[in-house]
Protein backbone atom coordinates (compact mmCIF):
# COMPACT_ATOMS: atom_id res chain seq x y z
CA UNK A 1 0.00 0.00 0.00
CA UNK A 2 3.39 2.16 0.73
CA UNK A 3 4.49 1.47 -2.46
CA UNK A 4 1.05 2.03 -3.95
CA UNK A 5 1.12 5.38 -2.51
CA UNK A 6 4.93 6.43 -3.49
CA UNK A 7 4.19 5.29 -7.35
CA UNK A 8 1.49 7.35 -7.04
CA UNK A 9 2.67 10.49 -5.78
CA UNK A 10 6.01 10.12 -8.55
CA UNK A 11 3.65 9.89 -10.40
CA UNK A 12 1.70 12.95 -9.84
CA UNK A 13 5.22 14.99 -9.35
CA UNK A 14 6.41 13.82 -13.20
CA UNK A 15 2.85 14.80 -14.57
CA UNK A 16 3.27 18.14 -12.76
CA UNK A 17 6.95 18.52 -13.90
CA UNK A 18 5.86 17.64 -17.41
CA UNK A 19 2.64 20.01 -17.55
CA UNK A 20 5.46 22.66 -16.07
CA UNK A 21 7.79 21.48 -18.78
CA UNK A 22 5.29 21.73 -21.14
CA UNK A 23 3.95 25.29 -20.47
CA UNK A 24 7.35 26.13 -20.72
CA UNK A 25 7.89 24.69 -24.22
CA UNK A 26 4.57 26.77 -24.72
CA UNK A 27 5.96 30.05 -23.80
CA UNK A 28 9.03 29.57 -25.35
CA UNK A 29 7.29 28.85 -28.25
CA UNK A 30 5.37 31.64 -28.25
CA UNK A 31 8.23 33.93 -27.80
CA UNK A 32 9.94 32.40 -30.67
CA UNK A 33 6.95 32.76 -32.97
CA UNK A 34 6.88 36.36 -31.75
CA UNK A 35 10.64 37.21 -31.99
CA UNK A 36 10.16 35.56 -35.54
CA UNK A 37 7.03 37.53 -36.24
CA UNK A 38 9.02 40.39 -34.87
CA UNK A 39 11.63 39.61 -37.19
CA UNK A 40 9.29 39.21 -39.86
CA UNK A 41 8.01 42.58 -39.55
CA UNK A 42 11.01 43.88 -39.80
CA UNK A 43 12.16 42.45 -43.08
CA UNK A 44 8.70 43.21 -43.99
CA UNK A 45 9.37 46.80 -43.71
CA UNK A 46 13.14 46.80 -44.84
CA UNK A 47 11.63 45.26 -48.15
CA UNK A 48 8.57 47.32 -48.25
CA UNK A 49 10.44 50.39 -47.70
CA UNK A 50 12.96 49.46 -50.32
CA UNK A 51 10.48 48.67 -53.03
CA UNK A 52 8.99 52.11 -52.12
CA UNK A 53 12.22 54.04 -53.03
CA UNK A 54 13.17 52.17 -55.59
CA UNK A 55 9.24 52.97 -56.90
CA UNK A 56 9.67 56.12 -56.18
CA UNK A 57 12.95 56.62 -58.04
CA UNK A 58 11.15 55.16 -61.28
CA UNK A 59 8.49 57.09 -60.65
CA UNK A 60 10.40 60.00 -60.60
CA UNK A 61 12.64 59.34 -63.59
CA UNK A 62 8.99 58.83 -65.17
CA UNK A 63 7.64 62.02 -64.24
CA UNK A 64 10.98 63.60 -66.07
CA UNK A 65 10.70 61.67 -69.00
CA UNK A 66 7.20 62.49 -69.16
CA UNK A 67 8.10 66.36 -68.47
CA UNK A 68 10.58 66.65 -71.29
CA UNK A 69 8.42 64.94 -74.04
CA UNK A 70 5.66 67.83 -73.02
CA UNK A 71 8.16 70.23 -73.40
CA UNK A 72 9.26 68.85 -76.79
CA UNK A 73 5.78 67.61 -77.81
CA UNK A 74 5.25 71.93 -76.68
CA UNK A 75 8.06 73.27 -78.76
CA UNK A 76 7.26 71.31 -82.09
CA UNK A 77 3.60 72.42 -81.90
CA UNK A 78 5.05 75.88 -81.84
CA UNK A 79 7.45 75.39 -84.32
CA UNK A 80 4.68 73.75 -86.32
CA UNK A 81 2.54 76.88 -85.98
CA UNK A 82 5.45 79.39 -86.82
CA UNK A 83 6.53 77.05 -90.20
CA UNK A 84 3.24 77.38 -91.12
CA UNK A 85 2.36 80.69 -90.02
CA UNK A 86 5.97 81.99 -92.30
CA UNK A 87 4.90 79.93 -95.10
CA UNK A 88 1.26 80.82 -94.98
CA UNK A 89 2.48 84.93 -94.83
CA UNK A 90 5.05 83.91 -97.91
CA UNK A 91 2.08 82.47 -99.84
CA UNK A 92 -0.01 85.12 -98.59
CA UNK A 93 2.67 87.79 -99.87
CA UNK A 94 3.03 86.60 -102.93
CA UNK A 95 -0.48 86.61 -103.67
CA UNK A 96 -0.89 90.11 -102.29
CA UNK A 97 2.01 90.52 -105.19
CA UNK A 98 0.49 89.30 -107.70
CA UNK A 99 -2.89 90.99 -107.12
CA UNK A 100 -1.07 94.34 -106.95
CA UNK A 101 0.53 92.94 -110.27
CA UNK A 102 -2.82 92.04 -111.56
CA UNK A 103 -4.14 95.31 -110.77
CA UNK A 104 -1.34 97.94 -111.55
CA UNK A 105 -1.80 96.01 -115.35
CA UNK A 106 -5.27 96.05 -115.45
CA UNK A 107 -5.48 99.81 -114.38
CA UNK A 108 -2.72 100.72 -117.06
CA UNK A 109 -4.93 98.92 -119.93
CA UNK A 110 -7.72 100.76 -118.87
CA UNK A 111 -5.98 104.16 -118.66
CA UNK A 112 -4.04 103.25 -122.30
CA UNK A 113 -7.89 102.47 -123.32
CA UNK A 114 -8.77 105.79 -122.07
CA UNK A 115 -6.20 107.55 -124.04
CA UNK A 116 -6.74 105.96 -127.15
CA UNK A 117 -8.17 107.99 -130.33
CA UNK A 118 -10.81 107.09 -131.63
CA UNK A 119 -11.13 107.75 -135.22
CA UNK A 120 -14.13 108.01 -137.65
CA UNK A 121 -14.97 105.49 -140.02
CA UNK A 122 -12.62 105.24 -143.26
CA UNK A 123 -14.46 104.88 -146.39
CA UNK A 124 -14.85 101.62 -148.25
CA UNK A 125 -11.83 100.97 -149.69
CA UNK A 126 -12.55 100.53 -153.17
CA UNK A 127 -11.61 97.04 -155.03
CA UNK A 128 -10.39 98.33 -158.31
CA UNK A 129 -7.08 96.99 -159.27
CA UNK A 130 -4.35 100.04 -159.61
CA UNK A 131 -3.87 101.02 -162.94
CA UNK A 132 -0.73 100.81 -164.29
CA UNK A 133 0.57 104.05 -164.60
CA UNK A 134 -0.51 105.05 -160.87
CA UNK A 135 1.75 102.12 -160.23
CA UNK A 136 4.62 103.68 -162.34
CA UNK A 137 4.16 107.16 -160.74
CA UNK A 138 4.39 105.64 -157.13
CA UNK A 139 7.50 104.23 -158.41
CA UNK A 140 9.35 107.04 -159.58
CA UNK A 141 8.40 109.27 -156.91
CA UNK A 142 9.84 106.60 -154.67
CA UNK A 143 12.91 106.20 -157.11
CA UNK A 144 13.38 110.18 -156.41
CA UNK A 145 13.57 110.46 -152.88
CA UNK A 146 15.87 107.67 -152.56
CA UNK A 147 18.33 109.80 -154.99
CA UNK A 148 17.47 113.38 -153.04
CA UNK A 149 18.51 111.05 -149.98
CA UNK A 150 21.42 109.51 -151.31
CA UNK A 151 22.90 112.87 -152.83
CA UNK A 152 22.30 114.47 -149.31
CA UNK A 153 24.36 111.96 -147.71
CA UNK A 154 26.96 112.41 -150.36
CA UNK A 155 27.12 116.04 -149.35
CA UNK A 156 28.29 115.34 -146.26
CA UNK A 157 32.00 115.00 -145.01
CA UNK A 158 33.12 112.15 -144.53
CA UNK A 159 34.85 111.15 -141.51
CA UNK A 160 37.44 108.33 -140.89
CA UNK A 161 36.19 105.74 -138.36
CA UNK A 162 37.99 106.44 -135.30
CA UNK A 163 40.60 102.96 -134.83
CA UNK A 164 40.73 103.51 -130.67
CA UNK A 165 39.07 101.65 -127.98
CA UNK A 166 35.01 101.13 -128.19
CA UNK A 167 35.14 101.35 -132.50
CA UNK A 168 35.56 98.51 -134.52
CA UNK A 169 35.89 97.68 -138.40
CA UNK A 170 32.55 97.14 -140.12
CA UNK A 171 34.03 94.29 -142.40
CA UNK A 172 32.80 90.98 -142.08
CA UNK A 173 29.76 92.08 -140.15
CA UNK A 174 31.06 93.15 -137.10
CA UNK A 175 28.84 94.82 -134.70
CA UNK A 176 29.31 97.85 -133.90
CA UNK A 177 27.08 98.88 -130.79
CA UNK A 178 28.29 102.09 -130.08
CA UNK A 179 27.27 103.19 -133.12
CA UNK A 180 24.42 105.49 -134.58
CA UNK A 181 23.74 103.07 -138.11
CA UNK A 182 23.11 100.27 -134.90
CA UNK A 183 19.83 102.17 -133.59
CA UNK A 184 17.69 98.58 -133.96
CA UNK A 185 20.68 96.83 -132.70
CA UNK A 186 20.76 98.87 -129.78
CA UNK A 187 17.08 98.74 -128.71
CA UNK A 188 16.78 94.95 -129.08
CA UNK A 189 19.75 94.86 -126.45
CA UNK A 190 17.82 97.27 -124.41
CA UNK A 191 14.89 95.01 -124.53
CA UNK A 192 17.21 91.76 -123.86
CA UNK A 193 18.75 93.33 -120.69
CA UNK A 194 15.15 94.83 -119.63
CA UNK A 195 13.87 91.37 -120.04
CA UNK A 196 16.64 89.22 -117.93
CA UNK A 197 15.98 92.08 -115.27
CA UNK A 198 12.26 92.10 -114.62
CA UNK A 199 11.31 89.13 -116.40
CA UNK A 200 13.83 86.16 -115.92
CA UNK A 201 12.79 82.90 -117.47
CA UNK A 202 14.54 80.02 -115.41
CA UNK A 203 13.68 77.49 -117.45
CA UNK A 204 14.53 78.90 -120.68
CA UNK A 205 16.18 77.17 -123.63
CA UNK A 206 20.24 76.55 -123.98
CA UNK A 207 22.47 80.11 -124.39
CA UNK A 208 19.74 82.04 -122.83
CA UNK A 209 19.89 83.26 -119.24
CA UNK A 210 17.95 81.44 -116.25
CA UNK A 211 19.62 83.66 -113.51
CA UNK A 212 18.35 86.62 -111.32
CA UNK A 213 19.66 89.60 -113.17
CA UNK A 214 20.20 92.42 -110.55
CA UNK A 215 19.89 96.23 -111.95
CA UNK A 216 24.18 96.13 -111.54
CA UNK A 217 24.39 93.58 -113.26
CA UNK A 218 22.53 95.39 -115.90
CA UNK A 219 24.89 98.24 -115.83
CA UNK A 220 27.21 96.61 -116.07
CA UNK A 221 26.33 95.43 -119.20
CA UNK A 222 24.74 97.98 -120.62
CA UNK A 223 28.21 100.28 -119.72
CA UNK A 224 30.16 97.25 -121.99
CA UNK A 225 27.72 97.76 -125.07
CA UNK A 226 26.71 101.01 -125.30
CA UNK A 227 29.67 102.68 -123.74
CA UNK A 228 32.67 100.67 -124.57
CA UNK A 229 31.26 99.41 -128.00
CA UNK A 230 32.04 95.57 -126.91
CA UNK A 231 36.02 96.38 -126.37
CA UNK A 232 36.55 97.23 -122.75
CA UNK A 233 36.99 96.19 -118.75
CA UNK A 234 34.41 96.34 -116.17
CA UNK A 235 34.96 96.82 -112.48
CA UNK A 236 34.88 93.52 -111.14
CA UNK A 237 31.76 92.66 -108.68
CA UNK A 238 32.14 90.86 -105.46
CA UNK A 239 32.88 87.44 -106.41
CA UNK A 240 33.99 85.43 -109.80
CA UNK A 241 30.37 84.39 -109.85
CA UNK A 242 28.49 87.44 -110.36
CA UNK A 243 31.34 88.41 -113.03
CA UNK A 244 30.04 85.48 -114.64
CA UNK A 245 26.54 86.06 -114.25
CA UNK A 246 27.83 89.53 -115.96
CA UNK A 247 29.36 87.28 -118.88
CA UNK A 248 26.82 84.89 -119.17
CA UNK A 249 23.94 87.89 -119.93
CA UNK A 250 26.43 89.17 -122.94
CA UNK A 251 27.09 85.85 -124.18
CA UNK A 252 23.55 85.15 -124.17
CA UNK A 253 22.40 88.73 -126.01
CA UNK A 254 25.11 88.09 -128.33
CA UNK A 255 24.48 84.83 -129.62
CA UNK A 256 20.55 85.99 -129.65
CA UNK A 257 21.62 88.50 -132.26
CA UNK A 258 24.22 86.53 -133.88
CA UNK A 259 23.46 83.07 -133.85
CA UNK A 260 25.97 80.56 -133.47
CA UNK A 261 28.54 82.53 -135.02
CA UNK A 262 29.19 83.71 -131.65
CA UNK A 263 32.24 81.76 -130.31
CA UNK A 264 33.38 82.36 -126.50
CA UNK A 265 37.11 82.05 -125.88
CA UNK A 266 37.61 82.05 -121.89
CA UNK A 267 41.47 83.21 -120.55
CA UNK A 268 42.48 82.60 -116.99
CA UNK A 269 45.55 81.95 -115.45
CA UNK A 270 44.70 78.12 -113.49
CA UNK A 271 42.84 74.91 -114.34
CA UNK A 272 40.54 75.55 -110.88
CA UNK A 273 39.61 79.14 -112.21
CA UNK A 274 38.28 77.85 -115.47
CA UNK A 275 36.38 75.28 -114.03
CA UNK A 276 34.53 77.84 -111.91
CA UNK A 277 33.93 79.58 -115.67
CA UNK A 278 32.42 76.40 -116.86
CA UNK A 279 30.57 75.19 -113.66
CA UNK A 280 28.82 79.34 -113.34
CA UNK A 281 28.32 79.12 -117.50
CA UNK A 282 26.59 75.79 -117.56
CA UNK A 283 24.38 77.15 -114.71
CA UNK A 284 23.49 80.53 -115.70
CA UNK A 285 23.07 79.27 -119.32
CA UNK A 286 21.50 75.85 -119.16
CA UNK A 287 24.27 74.29 -121.43
CA UNK A 288 26.48 70.75 -120.59
CA UNK A 289 29.85 69.81 -120.52
CA UNK A 290 29.16 69.25 -124.48
CA UNK A 291 28.93 72.90 -124.91
CA UNK A 292 32.62 73.21 -124.43
CA UNK A 293 35.32 72.30 -126.50
CA UNK A 294 37.37 73.69 -129.39
CA UNK A 295 35.07 73.32 -131.80
CA UNK A 296 32.06 74.28 -129.54
CA UNK A 297 30.74 77.32 -128.21
CA UNK A 298 33.08 77.96 -125.66
CA UNK A 299 36.37 77.31 -125.71
CA UNK A 300 38.74 77.39 -122.19
CA UNK A 301 42.51 78.66 -122.46
CA UNK A 302 45.43 79.34 -119.96
CA UNK A 303 47.43 80.70 -122.81
CA UNK A 304 46.72 84.28 -124.44
CA UNK A 305 48.53 82.94 -127.27
CA UNK A 306 47.00 80.15 -128.09
CA UNK A 307 43.18 82.22 -127.53
CA UNK A 308 44.49 84.93 -130.02
CA UNK A 309 45.36 82.07 -132.30
CA UNK A 310 42.15 80.69 -131.84
CA UNK A 311 40.83 84.24 -132.34
CA UNK A 312 42.26 84.29 -135.34
CA UNK A 313 41.53 81.34 -137.17
CA UNK A 314 37.49 82.56 -136.18
CA UNK A 315 37.62 85.58 -137.28
CA UNK A 316 38.85 84.25 -140.79
CA UNK A 317 36.10 82.08 -141.11
CA UNK A 318 33.53 84.57 -140.48
CA UNK A 319 32.91 83.96 -136.99
CA UNK A 320 32.55 86.09 -134.15
CA UNK A 321 35.22 85.51 -131.25
CA UNK A 322 34.17 87.22 -127.77
CA UNK A 323 37.15 86.88 -124.83
CA UNK A 324 36.34 86.66 -121.60
CA UNK A 325 39.09 87.48 -119.47
CA UNK A 326 39.08 86.34 -115.82
CA UNK A 327 39.60 89.25 -113.28
CA UNK A 328 42.60 87.04 -112.07
CA UNK A 329 44.88 88.23 -115.59
CA UNK A 330 47.09 90.86 -114.33
CA UNK A 331 48.36 91.13 -117.68
CA UNK A 332 46.47 91.37 -120.83
CA UNK A 333 48.39 90.47 -124.38
CA UNK A 334 48.62 93.34 -126.72
CA UNK A 335 47.25 90.41 -129.47
CA UNK A 336 44.22 90.37 -127.88
CA UNK A 337 43.07 94.04 -127.87
CA UNK A 338 42.75 93.46 -131.99
CA UNK A 339 39.81 91.04 -132.41
CA UNK A 340 36.08 93.19 -132.36
CA UNK A 341 34.69 92.05 -128.86
CA UNK A 342 36.52 91.34 -125.60
CA UNK A 343 35.52 91.67 -122.30
CA UNK A 344 37.57 92.07 -118.92
CA UNK A 345 37.15 92.15 -115.30
CA UNK A 346 39.66 94.70 -113.76
CA UNK A 347 40.18 93.61 -109.55
CA UNK A 348 40.15 96.60 -107.00
CA UNK A 349 42.95 99.28 -108.25
CA UNK A 350 44.94 98.86 -105.06
CA UNK A 351 45.05 94.78 -105.66
CA UNK A 352 47.15 95.60 -109.23
CA UNK A 353 50.38 96.09 -109.54
CA UNK A 354 51.75 99.70 -110.88
CA UNK A 355 53.26 99.49 -114.20
CA UNK A 356 55.76 102.26 -115.96
CA UNK A 357 54.50 101.51 -119.44
CA UNK A 358 52.56 104.22 -121.67
CA UNK A 359 49.78 100.92 -121.84
CA UNK A 360 47.68 101.18 -118.53
CA UNK A 361 45.10 98.67 -117.58
CA UNK A 362 41.87 99.61 -119.83
CA UNK A 363 41.73 102.62 -117.60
Amino acid sequence: MANSDFSLTGLQTEAQALRQEISDLKGQKAQLLQRQLQEMEVIAERLTAGNLKELEERKQKLQLAVDQLERRHERLQAEMKQSFAGVSQDMAVRVQGFRDYLTTSLQDLVTSVEQLELTPESPPISREIPSRESSRSRREERLEARSRREEVQDDRPVREPRRGRGAQSEEGGTPQFASQSFQEEMRQIRKLIDQYRTNPNYYGPPWQLRRTFEPIHAERVSQWFFTFGGRGALKALSSRLQNILVASATISILRKLHGDRVRTLILADSPERLGDWRRGLQDCLGISRTDFGPDRGIVLFESPDSLAQKADRLVKANQLPLILLDDAEEYVSLTILQFPLWLAFAPEPQLRRERNSTFEWFE
